[in-house]
């Protein structure tokens, strides 16, 4: 990720996340428990919204970990930050009691390979939470953002407009508990189990 993109993510972001973004990422995260993961921590937004838990927060962008050490040093809770990636995930299995992911499934370059990776480390009966903008199901609308992802990668580093996380997410064997839409369906909260046979 350049650092001129990570530089000026917080700035374009701060409409939504003043608004609705926090409250959504607080009602997800208290579902949060235990040691949880963090996939794509980026400049550190949900970390002040943790409460009782033990963060591991993972980022692949050097820069994007730079701009989220304040939000890491005034966090409640306890967070480690590495730097790695979400296709190969440095944890044994059965580590994490939750994983979070939020707005990152988007720009992950191998977003299969990062479910079976982010089931691996999170415990049988585990939580994974997610908010991510996703494939609408308008076919006008999901049309669009085909045509319109190649643009939009090129500007904000690689985020696909069209990736269908729910079905990657239901593929993947994940139990999914509960969806909520915003904005018509083009962003949604999951909430999915880890039951592992």
């Amino acid at each position: 990720m350049s650092k001129t993109f990570s530089k000026w993510y917080d700035f374009f972001m701060i409409p939504l996340e003043q608004g609705k973004f926090k409250k959504i990422r607080r009602q997800l995260l208290k579902e949060a428990t235990g040691k949880v993961l963090e996939l794509g921590s980026g400049t550190g937004i949900n970390f002040p919204l943790y409460d009782g838990v033990e963060v591991t927060a993972i980022e692949p962008s050097a820069h994007m970990i730079e701009r989220s050490e304040p939000r890491k040093s005034a966090s409640k809770v306890p967070v480690e930050l590495i730097q790695a990636g979400a296709e190969k995930l440095p944890f044994a299995d059965d580590t994490f009691d939750s994983v979070v992911a939020t707005l990152v499934y988007c720009t992950i370059p191998d977003a299969e390979k990062a479910f079976a990776e982010m089931k691996r480390v999170c415990k049988n009966n585990g939580k994974i939470l997610m908010f991510e903008h996703v494939r609408m199901r308008q076919p006008f609308l999901a049309r669009l953002q085909e045509r319109l992802t190649p643009y939009w990668g090129n500007i904000c580093d690689g985020c696909r407009l069209d990736r269908d996380t729910v079905r990657l997410a239901r593929e993947s064997g994940l139990t999914i508990v509960q969806i909520k839409e915003y904005y018509k369906g083009l962003f949604i909260a999951m909430i999915l189990r880890n039951v592992k046979s």
